[in-house]
């Protein structure tokens, strides 16, 4: 599991406001993952905010990422926020709308391309849904589009830096 230094890149979500990436965590573990409304891998939406619900009084956040780098995203924020709300009941927070590849990539994503996968390979986001996990000391894991958020090996990635549960929890 690599390190990447982002608590401090500036982010802006999806509502407009301006913050960093650390503020919109508050040290949590992160599983950050670039989304898009029209791709067919949209229904991991359901398995993010499953997992959102299910570790947040842990320590843990999906943080959504929408991106038309693949030409798949709506246009505006409002139909964004719309989609991800009304069709899969998203609550984690959401970025505005950003690159993640290229020459424009977004500084949070030109961070997150040197964190490799287990194979061994970093760079350039692949598709839609690619996820980063991120530790709050930076720590980061990096799974590739078609590993669903709930696969054994990103559970076990997210147990392994979130505390034990409360005896009667």
């Amino acid at each position: 599991m690599g390190g990447v230094q982002i608590d401090d890149i500036p982010v802006r979500t999806l509502r407009g406001e301006d913050t960093t990436f650390g503020a919109l965590t508050a040290g949590r573990v992160a599983l950050v993952v670039n989304v898009a409304s029209r791709c067919g891998l949209a229904p991991q939406y359901e398995q993010l905010e499953a997992m959102h619900r299910s570790y947040g009084d842990r320590g843990f956040t999906v943080v959504g990422v929408p991106s038309n780098q693949f030409l798949q995203e709506l246009g505006s924020s409002d139909a964004i926020a719309e989609y991800c709300s009304a069709t899969w009941g998203a609550t984690f927070p959401m970025l505005e709308k950003t690159p993640v590849n290229g020459r424009h990539a977004h500084p949070l994503y030109r961070a997150l391309h040197e964190v490799p996968d287990d194979a061994g390979k970093a760079g350039r986001v692949t598709w839609n849904f690619e996820k980063f996990l991120v530790a709050p000391d930076g720590r980061a894991r990096r799974f590739r589009p078609r590993v669903l958020p709930d696969a054994p090996e990103v559970v076990a990635a997210i147990e392994e830096l979130l505390p034990e549960r409360a005896s009667g929890a």
